[in-house]
């Protein structure tokens, strides 16, 4: 069985090297897409009976560990100095450095590797994420799968 949650966050970004407009400083209303797999749990009893696992369980991990940390933030790349240091010069300012240009590719690859040991070990072992995917846009995604999976 696979399930998917949907989240959504708004947040800024660039992509310095880009040769449109995307190198300029920028937002998106991001959508944020977890796909698990698993057996449904037939556990006589069981508060998630019937279930790979409660879609409140899903929202409130990827809420605490993804969107509430990158909801109405800055998502930086480290080596964007110029930006980086802008921001930093801002007090307070809601800003997340990344290793990584925040591409909506390199975003789902990051949220799939924060999310991945998080989603393990729920209802005995036995959940897998499968996907992330990233819509930077209603028509542009990205998705980050786990490996050996097509």
């Amino acid at each position: 069985m696979r399930i998917t949650r949907r989240l959504e966050f708004d947040a800024g970004h660039r992509i310095p090297d880009h040769a449109s407009q995307c190198r300029h400083l920028h937002g998106h209303r991001y959508a944020l897409e977890i796909t698990l797999s698993g057996e449904v749990i037939e556990t006589e009893g069981s508060p998630a009976r019937g279930m790979l696992i409660d879609f409140g369980d899903v929202k409130a991990i990827a809420k605490q560990h993804i969107v509430d940390v990158w909801d109405h933030a800055f998502l930086a790349y480290r080596g964007d100095t110029a930006v980086v240091d802008f921001l930093q010069a801002m007090p307070g300012h809601k800003t997340v450095l990344l290793d990584v240009i925040p591409t909506a590719e390199n975003l789902a690859a990051e949220a799939f590797r924060i999310l991945e040991p998080l989603y393990t070990g729920v209802y005995r072992d036995q959940l897998r994420l499968e996907r992330v995917r990233l819509y930077e846009t209603p028509n542009c995604w990205a998705d980050a799968l786990r490996s050996g999976h097509s």
